[in-house]
């Protein structure tokens, strides 16, 4: 157990739009393993603010920049991103690869590079919820295979993933193996 003053932070972004669906169940077990190692988790549900696409203006990589110019929920998630020791996100895949929403926050990550020394070097924990039973017919891979992509050109760290089939929401708290992995994800988070 950690000592509260070296309590770690996870923050967990959740990209569906089902608030208790799949992804966020995987989540919420992924939460249970960090709380229980001491950690603070902090839920944020992309779908209900206000994330407007990247504009591609360049304006956040320019010298004096003093982060993304756009003006929406993102001002107020860009902070919690930098204080957080680990990340978590949560998707279910739409359409062969990650939710719109998770892919519009993470177009807008793109910002972070000017927010300290590294704002990316953290632990990050993915979890995927797909429909079809082959992570490969279903896009699982898509989207894996871009959050390894986009993580490894920042500099981050994955430190797992979890992911498994479930079509209907809620349908995935019968995949005991995928909510142990979760919970054991967890765990690593918060070390």
């Amino acid at each position: 157990m950690t000592n509260r003053s070296e309590r770690k932070k996870v923050l967990i972004l959740l990209g569906s739009p089902r608030k208790n669906g799949n992804s966020a169940i995987l989540a919420q077990e992924i939460a249970k393993g960090a709380e229980a190692e001491g950690a603070e988790v902090e839920s944020l549900y992309i779908h209900g603010m206000d994330i407007k696409p990247c504009q591609a203006c360049w304006v956040c990589q320019n010298p004096d920049a003093e982060g993304c110019a756009i003006k929406d929920d993102m001002q107020t998630v860009f902070p919690k991103l930098i204080e957080a020791d680990s990340w978590v996100i949560a998707t279910p895949v739409h359409w062969f690869n990650m939710s719109t929403q998770t892919k519009l926050w993470m177009d807008r990550c793109f910002a972070l590079a000017k927010y300290g020394e590294n704002p990316f070097r953290k632990k990050i924990g993915i979890a995927i919820a797909y429909g079809d039973v082959d992570p490969y017919a279903s896009g699982a891979i898509n989207a894996i295979r871009c959050f390894q992509d986009a993580f490894r050109y920042v500099g981050a760290k994955i430190a797992g993933i979890v992911y498994g089939s479930a079509l209907n929401s809620g349908e995935i708290a019968q995949n005991e193996a995928a909510l142990k992995a979760a919970k054991e994800l967890g765990h690593k988070l918060a070390e």
